[in-house]
């Protein structure tokens, strides 16, 4: 498995829930601008319109090469998953009021460009603020740890 990007801006912005694995429909210049690694999942989401997994804002550069110019690298793609995984996406986002984010993009074994998605909820800037505060005393222990030896 080959990572092409990862979303770290989510694990910051959103409690991550549960996790699911995607396909993705492309274009032929889409595939080779993302093996140059020139994409970014950084305000992409994805919604559930009409039975169709959809991702929106996902932003994939022109590739230099291609033959035609279009600008389209921000435009609406559809993503694969089983029917069952689905109605259990729908079930959990209308229900609880959760999200779902991409957090990485990569190439899976046989080739094929995948994207794990999350069930993911909007954390309040005090529990941010909480995790941010955690991690500074977690990293000023270590270091007296470390000095101490």
């Amino acid at each position: 498995m080959k990572v092409i990007t990862v979303n770290r801006k989510a694990f910051h912005n959103y409690e991550i829930k549960e996790k699911f694995e995607a396909g993705i429909v492309l274009t032929g210049d889409e595939v080779k601008s993302l093996r140059q690694g020139n994409v970014s999942l950084t305000d992409a989401f994805a919604i559930i319109h009409e039975g169709e997994l959809n991702l929106l804002n996902c932003y994939i550069a022109p590739y230099s090469h291609a033959y035609s110019k279009k600008e389209n690298s921000r435009r609406t793609r559809k993503l694969l998953m089983h029917k069952r995984e689905m109605n259990k996406l729908v079930g959990e986002i209308s229900r609880k009021g959760l999200t779902l984010i991409p957090l990485k993009m990569y190439f899976n074994d046989r080739g094929y460009i995948k994207i794990e998605l999350a069930l993911a909820k909007h954390k309040k800037a005090a529990s941010k603020k909480r995790e941010l505060r955690e991690k500074d005393i977690k990293r000023e222990a270590q270091r007296e740890v470390k000095y101490r030896i």
